[in-house]
């Protein structure tokens, strides 16, 4: 099988690409504009602050309300590079894990002819597994697997904190079957492969935890799919409608202002 999993199907994804441009003043944008000016709050807001007629609680609100818009709605440029990062990595895992769980003909745990002989130069053919190329998979996938782990580390998210300790449960759980084919778990929580212990290794037991719907593989893919979705909700944060199909947070300004005017 070729793993294909997406993580949404719901209508943020429709206005996701919605951001704020070079084109859009003072890095408003077009859907939070859009809330205000539906509901009538922006007109009465800006009457009233500009008229003069606007208690100081009202102004407070207004200032302190474009602060909190401006901090939610725009990442640093170290941020945004970080998940960027966080993005990339999981897409690389995504890749790598489902390199290892394909099947048919592109199965890399397909079992081929190996001819061998004996002393007398007696010549014998039976199946055999390709230990180097399931071993480069195997590799692929660790390596995968950790940038996903360091660059996770460095984003200031929650929901991709808790997605990547998904991932990390799922291989602690996983440790003693890991273990038995030179996989081990280091301090930091990345993983490393001793490659002379892994070819040395069954590899029906290295086929059990990286190929099948109910592997260990299928499972790290699953969540690397949630740890991308994740970052990219992050990317777009303030840019999108909520999977409910509401204002998100940085949308519902218009409406905050109707309870003070």
């Amino acid at each position: 099988m070729s793993a294909n999993i997406q993580a949404r199907t719901d209508v943020s994804w429709l206005f996701s690409g919605l951001g704020s441009g070079a084109g859009n003043a003072a890095g408003s944008n077009f859907l939070a504009d859009y809330a205000s000016i539906k509901n009538g709050s922006y007109r009465k807001l800006m009457k009233a602050y500009y008229g003069g007629s606007a208690d100081d609680s009202v102004k407070s609100f207004a200032s302190e309300s474009v602060k909190r818009y401006s901090s939610k709605a725009a990442h640093t440029a170290e941020e945004t590079r970080t998940l960027n990062k966080v993005q990339t990595a999981s897409d690389a895992l995504k890749e790598s894990a489902d390199a290892l769980l394909k099947t048919g003909s592109k199965s890399v745990f397909n079992k081929k002819d190996v001819t061998t002989k004996d002393e007398n130069g007696v010549e014998t053919t039976s199946k055999e597994y390709d230990k180097g190329a399931i071993y480069n998979a195997v590799n692929s996938f660790v390596n995968s697997y950790n940038s996903v782990i360091q660059a996770s580390d460095k984003a200031d998210s929650s929901n991709i904190s808790r997605r990547t300790a998904n991932v990390m449960n799922s291989t602690n759980a996983n440790l003693k079957s890991l273990l038995a084919v030179g996989i081990s778990v280091n301090k930091d929580g990345t993983m490393a492969v001793d490659k002379d212990t892994f070819m040395d290794s069954d590899m029906s037991k290295a086929k059990n935890l990286f190929d099948g719907n109910n592997s260990y593989a299928y499972r790290v893919f699953a969540q690397a799919s949630m740890i991308n979705y994740a970052a990219d909700n992050e990317v777009n944060r303030g840019y999108s409608y909520t999977a409910a199909g509401t204002y998100g947070a940085d949308y519902n300004n218009g409406n905050l202002f109707n309870s003070w005017l």
